[in-house]
């Protein structure tokens, strides 16, 4: 038998797309109905029960969810919100947290995708939250946001860290014009006499200790956080939603010193 969703869960979804300051209007859901093919078997009654009712009667008619996952697709589709772009991701967010307990989140792409299964709704609330928001209230440097945006999207900690660190190498060679990696790549750009690209001016033995502190940082986190989850099984790196913060906002300080490193002439 084909999956099906549970009807508390299938509740919740609907509630999440019917809520009445930021779910689908009354004639979005119309639309979506028909498009998808399902019937609008209680057209009178509130948005949330209209869309519980016709889901319901469609998932009992086929015996599977499928007609009930091209709705949420062909709903989140991010360029229907062009007109109305702040609607979108709080409807998102509300939406993830009904399906979390289904295994599955809507992400900013709008692709729908598997993930674990939420036990608990602390866990379902915190999994929907917006990480991103509360690193753009850090003032995080948006390449941080950029190398590891879908996995945030997921809250896949591990590899949005992985991803944000794959970054800063990717920078160092942009910056450097090496193809080197790692802690080679580091000792090459940060270190030397003088570096290839130092971070201060490089003129007194203040900067000059100050450069070479930045240098190790760059290659402990490269040790800690990159090697470790390039060559870890993900279900054994833990780290919560606090830790990866922390981690992003050091990554983002370290692009930050990037960005205004200069190349010292060379005798």
């Amino acid at each position: 038998m084909s999956k099906m969703f549970e009807q508390a869960h299938l509740q919740a979804i609907a509630d999440a797309l019917g809520d009445t300051e930021i779910g689908l209007t009354g004639s979005e859901i119309a639309h979506l109905l028909s498009t998808c093919r399902i019937d609008d078997v209680a057209p009178t009654v509130t948005k949330r029960h209209r869309l519980y009712n016709a889901f319901a009667h469609i998932q009992n008619a086929k015996q599977d969810r499928v007609p009930i996952l091209a709705f949420i697709r062909h709903a989140m589709k991010p360029a229907r919100f062009i007109r109305q772009q702040g609607r979108y991701e709080p409807m998102r967010r509300h939406l993830n947290v009904a399906l979390a307990f289904s295994g599955l989140a809507v992400r900013e792409s709008g692709e729908l995708v598997s993930v674990g299964e939420a036990e608990t709704l602390s866990e379902a609330k915190r999994r929907a939250s917006d990480l991103r928001g509360d690193l753009e209230m850090r003032s995080v440097h948006p390449d941080v946001l950029r190398f590891c945006r879908e996995e945030l999207l997921a809250e896949n900690y591990f590899h949005a860290i992985l991803e944000a660190a794959k970054g800063v190498a990717d920078k160092l060679r942009e910056r450097s014009g090496l193809l080197d990696d790692g802690a080679t790549l580091v000792d090459r750009t940060l270190s030397g006499n003088p570096p290839l690209l130092a971070i201060n001016e490089w003129s007194t033995e203040s900067d000059k200790s100050e450069q070479r502190g930045f240098c190790n940082l760059v290659k402990g986190l490269f040790g800690m956080f990159r090697n470790t989850t390039a060559h870890t099984p993900r279900i054994s790196w833990a780290i919560n939603k606090e830790d990866a913060e922390e981690v992003f906002t050091l990554l983002s300080l370290v692009h930050k010193r990037i960005d205004s490193s200069r190349m010292p002439p060379r005798v």
